[in-house]
Parts: structure tokens; sequence; C-alpha cells
């Protein structure tokens, strides 16, 4: 059963947020959302899971941030609770980077923490 919620579990800086409507538009996926979340794996137990998606999963908490639909599984809630997703763009590096409060440990690859 999808849930809607108000509560913050993840908020978008603004540069995310426009990110994510040029990526729907240019992708042609007006009225996608974005996946963000946690899967097991990695060498520091978990990596971070994000891209678009057309719809939410039945368990998914639904999140409106910015005129963006954000999608969270169940299994997220707890370890993402706090974090904002920001888009970096450099000369050297380019992409969404999540900014997690609960992160307690990480590893030189990037992708994977705990």
């Amino acid at each position: 059963m999808q849930q809607e919620t108000k509560e913050l579990i993840v908020t978008l800086t603004e540069k995310a947020a426009n990110k994510v409507k040029a990526l729907l538009e240019k992708e042609n996926k007006q009225g996608y959302g974005l996946r963000v979340g946690v899967t097991p794996g990695g060498c520091s137990s978990y990596m971070y899971d994000i891209g678009l998606e057309k719809e939410p999963k039945q368990d998914d908490t639904v999140i409106e941030e910015k005129g963006v639909k954000v999608f969270i599984n169940p299994m997220s809630i707890e370890f993402m609770k706090g974090s904002t997703v920001d888009y970096l763009d450099s000369l050297t590096n380019a992409g969404f980077k999540i900014n997690n409060p609960n992160v307690k440990t990480s590893c030189g690859c990037g992708h994977s923490v705990g």
C-alpha cells in the first residue's frame, strides 16, 4: 500500500530538484519520480539506490519535494531520515550526492555506506 507523508525523511536541494525535472523532460518521462534509498551490499553494508521510476512500488512512501515525487522503500526510511539529495556539477564530478547524517562508515569507493 503506497503511503504519502509530510515527514521530512529526504529533502532535495533546488539544484537536485531542477536536475530531476530537466532529466524527466529530456527523457520524456513526465509523471515519473525519483527513487532514493539504500540496498544491501557494498563493502560498508549498504549502497545508495537512486534513479527515475514511473511509479512507486506497493509499500513505498511518497514524498512531494520541490515539485518532484520521491519514492522511498520501507527498509530505507530509518537510514535515510534527515538526508539531503544535492546535485553536483563540477569539472571533476557531476551527479547526485546524498548527504546523510546517519552514515557511520563509508569506504574509499564512495558508493558504500553503513
